[in-house]
């Protein structure tokens, strides 16, 4: 590999942290008792960016023409938020996506800097961590959350804040590995080498495929493979 990969930044539900739907189950339950019905296909469409920028679309979607207000949006949104960290913190099926802290360690033990990026906000994020004992680990280098940045996905400033974090200049040198069309165009935005479709997530190979990537993989496991250079695994 030329230049080497120096950081891999992993979106987090449905990549790194399985959550069997709930991200989309909680914004369609907050929708519905707000009297606003969408359904499962049309919130997979807006995945991945900044919730209340998901729920403005939705919103627009529903009433063409019409412009949700802040209050409307912000009212959604914290039932959202309510419903989230109430399922990320007492539902027993949470738990890391299969491989996932395997392959932390791997890319650690080779000396690539890992980061989660994410469409949450940070009290999300907060209770998934600290769920699955991650708040304390030393395998993430840094956690960044939609509320932290201007512009969340498909803009590349996620990845540029984990990049400045983390020290890394360059994003020839960066992997950004996603389960949803939005990673895979947030990767893209930003330039980087690879941009890694992760197909056991919220979305199939097939939905996948049409939008900008380097590889499309069945899980983590797959990913050590592609970055981390012959002999330092």
């Amino acid at each position: 590999m030329n230049p080497p990969i120096q950081l891999v930044v992993f979106d987090m539900a449905g990549t790194t942290v399985r959550d069997d739907d709930a991200v989309n189950l909680c914004l369609r339950q907050a929708l519905n008792e707000a009297g606003v019905s969408v359904s499962r296909d049309q919130v997979n469409r807006v995945m991945g960016i900044p919730k209340p920028l998901a729920i403005e679309t939705l919103l627009r979607e529903q009433t063409p023409g019409a412009v949700p207000s802040a209050g409307q949006i912000e009212a959604l949104h914290d039932d959202f938020l309510v419903r989230m960290i109430r399922f990320y913190q007492t539902d027993p099926n949470v738990a890391e996506m299969s491989g996932a802290t395997a392959t932390f360690r791997a890319l650690k033990q080779a000396g690539i800097k890992v980061a989660l990026d994410t469409g949450f906000s940070r009290p999300i994020v907060t209770v998934i961590l600290d769920r699955l004992g991650w708040s304390s680990s030393e395998l993430l280098d840094t956690t960044v959350t939609s509320d932290e940045v201007p512009r969340g996905r498909p803009h590349p400033d996620l990845l540029f804040e984990a990049m400045r974090r983390t020290g890394v200049t360059d994003a020839q040198r960066v992997a950004k590995v996603g389960d949803t069309p939005s990673d895979l165009q947030e990767g893209h935005a930003a330039g980087c080498a690879l941009v890694i479709g992760v197909t056991n997530g919220t979305h199939t190979r097939a939905q996948l495929e049409v939008h900008p990537h380097t590889h499309l993989i069945p899980d983590l496991a797959a990913l050590p493979a592609l970055v981390i250079p012959p002999g330092k695994g």
